[in-house]
């Protein structure tokens, strides 16, 4: 299978090189030199452009930042250049609308589409290990999962198009709050004299466990491959975060559903964003609510 791969990011540059590892002819690009030599050095094949890259391949996976980026290549790149019968998949997140838009254009032209934005991080897309959340006609949905698979640890069809984008809203909104909860829960258990560890101990395995504690703790010690023990460096920056609750807030808008707690979450990262710790992993506003700025450099 020859595989287009459009956007190698922190994300796209891993999964993109588990697309070569799992033995698949990957033709990559991005607009970062320095992106297309570390893809080189993991078995891709740089492309001089992103038309170059999807002619010839038996299926297009984009990793982009934002739903204009998205509108942009699939509608003067990739439709105009990819073969017939190509599967063109997305695994951006963006905005719902978008993903509809991009489908329904695709599928104008006789490609079959799907919307796929992942959840996992970095560390997860490194490794593999990913999950998909599908928005795809259902009869596209074993092609889109074939093609996933080298990428992934589960790959679940949320519905049809627009689905996939749906339900990675919902699912970072869950997350951008939690992960404020756990922060502010031991930012209190400091100030009560517990000691962060043994709460974490207790907490993650009583009522309070979620990932947000378990897998991804906030305080540096208890979870080894947690950001907080790199100085809150390479995971799921403070900007995309705030760049998905800002996706979940309009969502919310536009369709009449309550989200206070999202609308809280989205502040808090605002602020945290604007005082310039926008590349800093998420999990680092729990400095911001410990007051303790100072130790983020």
């Amino acid at each position: 299978m020859q595989v287009a791969f459009i956007g190698l990011g922190n994300m796209g540059g891993g999964m993109a090189a588990n697309q070569a590892k799992a033995g698949r002819r990957v033709a990559a690009f991005d607009l970062s030199e320095a992106a297309l030599a570390k893809a080189a050095e993991a078995g891709c094949t740089p492309s001089a452009s992103a038309a170059e890259a999807v002619s010839g391949a038996d299926a297009v996976v984009t990793m982009l930042p934002a739903g204009p980026h998205v509108r942009q290549v699939y509608a003067e790149w990739v439709l105009p250049n990819a073969k017939d019968g190509a599967l063109l998949i997305d695994c951006s997140t963006i905005d719902v609308e978008s993903a509809r838009a991009v489908a329904s254009e695709a599928k104008a032209k006789g490609f079959a589409f799907a919307d796929a934005p992942v959840s996992g991080g970095v560390a997860a897309a490194a490794a593999g290990t990913l999950a998909f959340m599908v928005g795809c006609d259902e009869i596209d949905f074993a092609g889109v999962e074939e093609v996933l698979q080298p990428m992934a640890r589960a790959v679940i069809r949320a519905g049809d198009h627009g689905a996939g984008q749906a339900a990675k809203i919902c699912n970072n909104m869950v997350l951008g709050a939690s992960m404020i909860a756990v922060c502010e829960a031991f930012a209190l258990a400091e100030r009560l004299g517990l000691a962060p560890e043994r709460f974490f101990e207790i907490a993650s395995q009583s009522s309070g466990q979620c990932w947000s504690l378990t897998s991804y703790c906030p305080w540096p010690g208890p979870v080894e491959a947690a950001p907080s023990n790199r100085g809150y460096e390479g995971g799921f920056a403070v900007a995309m975060m705030l760049k998905d609750l800002k996706l979940a807030q309009e969502a919310a808008a536009r369709s009449g559903a309550a989200a206070p707690l999202g609308a809280q979450a989205e502040a808090l990262y605002a602020l945290f964003d604007k005082l310039g710790y926008g590349g800093k992993d998420f999990s680092a506003i729990l400095q911001l609510i410990r007051g303790k700025l100072g130790e983020l450099g």
